[in-house]
C-alpha cells in the first residue's frame, strides 16, 4: 500500500458520491414513470448503443456537436431495473466514499465520469454491430474499485451487517469485497439482461482504467493526503 489515510484529516461530506446517487435514483424513478415505449426510446437515445454510436457518414465533429458521444456518460446514470440499480449504487457506496476521500470531489468525478465513458466505448468496440444499449454506471463504479484496490491492496473496510437478529460493525478487507463485485459481475452476465455480455467487457476496462489512473495519480494523492 503507497498511499496512507490520516486519520487525524477533517473529514468532508463526500457530496460527489451523494450527488451521483441522487442522480441514479432520480433518473431511474423518471423512467419508470414512463411508458414502456417511451422508456425503450430514451434508453436507445441516451444509453450507448454500440451499432449506432459512430456513423462514417457523418463528420466526428458534426458528432460531437450532436452529442452522440456524449452518450458514453449519459449511459452511466440509466439502470434498466433494481437489481441493476441497487447492485451499482452499493458497491459506489462502500468503494466510492472512501475513494473520494482519498482523491478528493474533483479527481473522483473525473475518474467516475471519463473511467465510465471509456469503458463504455470498450464495450461498444467490442460488440460493434450490437443494437442493444448500453446503459448502467458498472463501467464506472469498475473503475473506482480498481483505483481503490491499487491504493489501498491491503485496507479492511467497515461494514454494518446483519448477524442474527443484531446489526454488527466488521472490517472486511478490501480484496474480499472486490472478488465478491467480480463475482456478481460474473452472475449478472449470465443471468442479467440480454446485454450481459457488454457489461462484463465494461468491467475488465473500467477496473483497469481505475488502476492506471491510481498509478498515474499517486504522487499527487499522497501530496494530498498529507495536506
Amino acid at each position: 500500500m503507497f498511499v496512507q489515510l490520516e486519520r487525524r484529516r477533517k473529514q468532508h461530506l463526500p457530496w460527489a458520491t451523494i450527488g451521483i446517487i441522487v442522480l441514479c435514483v432520480a433518473v431511474f424513478l423518471w423512467l419508470a414513470s414512463v411508458a414502456p415505449d417511451v422508456r425503450a426510446q430514451l434508453l436507445r437515445r441516451w444509453g450507448t448503443v454500440p451499432a449506432t454510436l459512430f456513423d462514417t457518414n457523418v463528420p466526428l465533429l458534426h458528432q460531437l456537436l450532436g452529442f452522440r458521444l456524449a452518450r458514453l456518460v449519459t449511459a452511466l446514470f440509466i439502470h434498466v431495473d433494481w437489481l441493476h440499480l441497487i447492485g451499482n449504487l452499493l458497491f459506489l457506496m462502500i468503494f466510492g466514499l472512501s475513494a473520494e476521500r482519498a482523491l478528493g470531489a474533483p479527481r473522483f468525478l473525473i475518474l467516475f465520469l471519463a473511467g465510465g465513458a471509456l469503458a463504455n466505448l470498450a464495450g461498444a468496440v467490442t460488440l460493434a454491430s450490437a443494437n442493444a444499449p448500453i446503459v448502467g454506471s458498472s463501467g464506472a463504479v469498475s473503475a473506482i474499485v480498481g483505483a481503490y484496490f491499487a491504493l489501498f491492496p491491503r485496507a479492511r473496510l467497515g461494514l454494518v451487517l446483519p448477524l442474527g437478529l443484531f446489526l454488527e460493525f466488521v472490517r472486511i478487507p478490501a480484496a474480499a469485497l472486490i472478488g465478491f463485485w467480480i463475482l456478481l459481475q460474473l452472475l449478472f452476465t449470465f443471468v442479467g439482461p440480454a446485454f450481459g455480455a457488454v457489461v462484463w467487457w465494461t468491467h475488465i476496462a473500467g477496473f483497469g482504467i481505475g488502476i492506471l489512473f491510481a498509478l498515474a495519480s499517486r504522487q499527487a494523492i499522497a501530496r494530498r493526503l498529507r495536506q
